[in-house]
């Protein structure tokens, strides 16, 4: 049954750290902080600042702590970041982040290959942030990824995402960003696996992931909010991050495509898409490349 859309939609932008961790080019630490303050300046409420994960792994996320301590915080506004362990989880507290997340797969294979251990022991490994994170009164989110399909494995069963959401919900995340890493889904496979996450999750913890390598995002998206009354949304300004398994393949939503939507709908989100698409034009100069923003495409041309 269809719900009555949701009044508001919170957006999670994660183009700073989703957006730009694939990034060939390192983008140098003075343009990231300038992009997040430009994207707090919009009224995003939630923006993904950077990635305390070893350089090693990530070399753009190096700079993670002067990203940190440089970008000008708004009251109101939340930047988590990354944690993949305690000593991630660590780093980031001492570089002031007062919110974290999570992420695990719905998919055997993705683990294995992205975070070298099974889904039960990277939920396993997530205990001891999560035990941390509640001495430090330090609100965690997590996100599964692989929610439809994985590169590596096909169809992921709709069952399996339900258990690993389930697992973090009940470990303590406050949210679960359900992710379609490879942007596979449809508003079909998308309805079904919502279907089951529900079953075990509140919507009201819940957000959509999508990508958008198939076109399929915004369709996604408007099934999420329209038949499950989910209402947190998570893009990235300008398409930011095309997808690592499928070469030339756009990659995250663009925010200004989803803001465009929901405003359309009537839905308020408290984000000026003028200034929010200031901040697309900026970052897509800095890395010299075109936006994946169909709505900043079109304002151009006009």
């Amino acid at each position: 049954a269809a719900h009555a859309l949701p009044q508001t939609v919170k957006i999670v932008e994660v183009g700073p750290r989703d957006g730009l961790q694939n990034e060939k080019t390192v983008v140098p630490t003075e343009a990231k902080i300038n992009l997040i303050n430009m994207l707090s300046e919009s009224g995003l409420p939630v923006i993904e600042a950077t990635s305390f994960v070893s350089p090693k792994w990530v070399p753009q996320m190096a700079d993670q702590v002067e990203v940190m301590k440089g970008i000008s915080k708004k009251p109101g506004v939340s930047y988590p970041v990354l944690t993949p362990n305690l000593k991630g989880f660590q780093a980031a507290l001492k570089a002031g982040a007062s919110e974290v997340a999570i992420f695990g797969a719905a998919s055997e294979l993705f683990s294995k290959k992205n975070i070298n251990c099974s889904v039960e022991e990277s939920l396993q490994r997530f205990e001891e942030v999560m035990k941390a994170a509640k001495e430090a009164a330090v609100p965690v989110r997590g996100y599964v990824s692989c929610v439809v399909g994985c590169p590596y494995e096909g169809q992921v069963a709709p069952e399996k995402v339900a258990h690993v959401a389930k697992r973090l919900y009940s470990m303590g995340c406050y949210e679960i960003s359900l992710g379609d890493t490879i942007g596979v889904g449809t508003p079909g496979s998308m309805t079904k696996m919502l279907e089951a996450v529900t079953k075990e999750v509140p919507v009201s913890a819940l957000a959509v992931h999508c990508h958008d390598t198939y076109g399929q995002a915004l369709a996604n998206i408007l099934i999420a909010l329209q038949q499950m009354g989910i209402s947190v949304v998570d893009s990235s300004v300008a398409g930011l991050g095309g997808c690592p398994y499928a070469q030339g393949a756009s990659g995250n939503v663009a925010t200004e495509d989803v803001v465009y939507m929901l405003h359309g709908l009537g839905i308020k989100t408290g984000v000026d898409l003028s200034k929010l698409m200031d901040a697309g034009a900026f970052i897509c100069r800095t890395i010299n490349r075109k936006t994946s923003s169909k709505v900043a495409q079109a304002t151009c041309k006009l």
